[in-house]
């Protein structure tokens, strides 16, 4: 039996300009939404089924479902476009498994409430936007998210050179922009057929 030769990691750097070509929703968990949320768990039996509402603050909603970083400039988080890619490779052929170990989209910084890394937004003024959902019990709500008409970034990706060229992984995220999007609306959604949100080109 011949010896198993392990080749040693190759790994290389890209940076790729993108450019919106339709509407980027951005929809973080907010830090109320998750202190309630500790509240209840922490109160366990205690916690009431049953408790008033207060008064939905939209302008609130819409300020804590951005990412801002701990230097304040607003960004995606970085793992939008590695899951994005990842589902694109159904388009393409390429495993998705090995997908998972071939690349990854470096930060710009990370989030000042969660600590997610994000890919900073170079351009794009945000502007709210209340739209009607479903929530997990299928009842119809509003939510209001921070939209950003037009919007570009630059993605640091990292990739192992025994598994992709850089051909390889720029086509990888120029499907990524045509085809799958990212945030929300995107036509990939898990959530529904999409609103054709989050796409963009190369540049």
């Amino acid at each position: 039996m011949a010896a198993l030769a392990i080749s040693a990691p190759d790994f290389r750097h890209l940076k790729i300009d993108i450019k919106g070509t339709a509407p980027l929703v951005i929809n973080r968990f907010s830090a109320k939404a998750m202190e309630i949320m500790r509240q209840t768990q922490e109160a366990g039996s205690t916690a009431k089924s049953k408790k008033t509402r207060d008064p939905k603050d939209f302008d609130a909603l819409y300020e804590g479902a951005k990412h801002i970083s701990n230097e304040g400039w607003e960004g995606i988080h970085a793992a939008a476009f590695r899951n994005a890619a990842i589902s694109a490779c159904r388009a393409c052929g390429f495993k998705m498994t090995h997908a998972k170990l071939a690349f990854m989209v470096l930060s710009d910084g990370f989030d000042r409430v969660d600590g997610a890394p994000l890919v900073r937004l170079t351009s794009g003024e945000a502007e709210p936007w209340t739209a009607p959902t479903r929530n997990a019990t299928g009842v119809v709500d509003l939510r209001c998210r921070p939209l950003y008409r037009e919007w570009s970034a630059t993605l640091r990706i990292r990739y192992d050179a025994g598994m992709l060229t850089d051909s390889d992984v720029v086509n990888l995220l120029a499907r990524v922009g045509l085809q799958v999007g990212i945030g929300e609306g995107r036509p990939d959604s898990k959530q529904s057929a999409g609103l054709g949100f989050g796409l963009f080109e190369l540049v």
